[in-house]
């Protein structure tokens, strides 16, 4: 690997405020979007650039400074391609015995909602491994298929239409994109490495290194390694990296690793990968026989800002280019306010209620699940508790107060005392 070299640090524009609206999460949708919030927690710390050389590695690539790769990644504009991903999400929550799938599928079904709605379904990549089938052709044609137990589901975008099918079910949703209002699908969680990478590259200041760290081979092609580093103390976040295509400037692999060491929070990347056009019957789809199938356009053209059973515009309505703007929705906390900067950064919304539920208020299970990762901490604010994983750490105080961030248990107290 090539040795890392260092220059003056650069800085961006982005201001606090975009911050704070990337870390808004409305408290309804807590459980509902533990991986979205966690990957995304990655955009609350903002990104600053230390150019670097990568000097020749495995492959032998030209030199690059961090500055050019990330140029690179902005200007990648692929267009058509067929790929398998695997995904390995380990969050650090407690095995309860596959309860907490449970939870995290459930509340985003809703109680009404369909079993192949892919807000509900792809929560599943909250923990464990798993494998997918993408498939890409231009703007209006995409595909993305979760490969579980000799089941799959896929998610198709096909021209105005998005369907969903999960064969274990043998339901089927269906919602519409507006076209002529220039709205694209897509998925409900940031599933693929350049999903990721476009996540964690979103806002840019000094108080993140981002260097070139030699050369990597990733599903047979040539790529360069972006290492992405906190400069603060107090982050959760080790370290993230990306292997960026070296030919089309696509993330091929995106590796989240946390400061407290062991297995990455988040490894994604390509197995195979190719750039060739899809066969355009790859895109096509008919319900099966048989098949429960389950409109989704009434909830996206309901009531402003409504969206479907939890809370989220269907697919296709009321979403937004900006995943993080579209996971928040129109009735998110209010009163947030954001204490500290880049990757220390601290969100603090009110609850409207007197702190956190439990046992049977809590709703059964989910008192249960919550209260096995809880725990109680006291400071100048009084009295709360946290709950933890291995990314992202929130305290609810007894008196209602949410702090959340990807930070330490301590730091959210040192946040929480400090706002006081």
């Amino acid at each position: 690997m090539a040795p890392k070299a260092s220059d003056d640090t650069m800085t961006g524009g982005n201001s606090i405020g975009g911050e704070a609206d990337d870390l808004r999460v409305g408290r309804r949708k807590a459980v509902r979007y533990v991986v979205p919030v966690t990957v995304i927690g990655v955009a609350a710390a903002t990104i600053g650039l230390v150019p670097a050389l990568a000097d020749s590695g495995d492959p032998d690539l030209p030199k690059i400074t961090a500055q050019q790769l990330l140029d690179k990644i902005a200007a990648s504009d692929v267009q058509q391609l067929s790929g398998t991903v695997k995904i390995t999400t380990d969050l650090g929550l407690p095995n309860l015995g596959g309860l907490e799938s449970g939870l995290l599928s459930g509340a985003a079904k809703g109680d009404e909602g369909s079993a192949a709605d892919p807000s509900a379904k792809l929560t599943e990549l909250a923990s464990g491994t798993h494998t997918l089938r993408v498939a890409a052709d231009g703007p209006d044609r995409q595909k993305l298929s979760l490969l579980e137990n000799a089941a799959e589901y896929s998610v198709i975008h096909n021209g105005k239409n998005v369907w969903a099918y999960d064969s274990g079910s043998n339901e089927v949703y269906h919602s519409t994109v507006d076209e002529s209002a220039g709205k694209k699908a897509e998925s409900p969680v940031p599933a693929t490495p350049k999903d990721l990478t476009e996540d964690a590259l979103k806002a840019v200041d000094d108080t993140t290194s981002v260097t070139v760290d030699g050369t990597a081979q990733v599903a047979g092609r040539d790529a360069y390694k972006l290492v992405i580093k906190p400069k603060q103390s107090g982050s959760t976040v080790g370290a993230i990296s990306v292997a960026v295509d070296a030919k089309t400037g696509m993330p091929l692999k995106f590796t989240l690793t946390p400061t407290s060491g062991g297995a990455a929070v988040v490894d994604a990347g390509f197995t195979q990968v190719t750039f060739a056009k899809p066969a355009a019957s790859t895109f096509d789809f008919t319900a099966p026989k048989g098949a429960k199938v389950t409109e989704g356009d009434e909830a996206g053209k309901g009531e402003a800002g409504k969206g479907d059973e939890g809370g989220r515009p269907a697919p296709g309505h009321g979403g937004s280019d900006d995943f993080a703007e579209g996971m928040r929705g129109q009735d998110g906390p209010e009163g947030l306010d954001v204490i500290g900067e880049g990757w220390s950064s601290v969100a603090v919304f009110g609850t409207g209620g007197e702190g956190m539920p439990s046992g049977a208020e809590a709703g059964g299970d989910l008192g249960g699940f919550l209260g096995s990762i809880g725990d109680k901490v006291s400071g100048k604010f009084g009295s709360g508790t946290v709950f933890s994983t291995r990314l992202i750490n929130a305290l609810m105080t007894d008196d209602g107060k949410v702090y959340v961030g990807a930070v330490t248990k301590d730091a959210l107290v040192k946040a929480a005392d400090s706002g006081k």
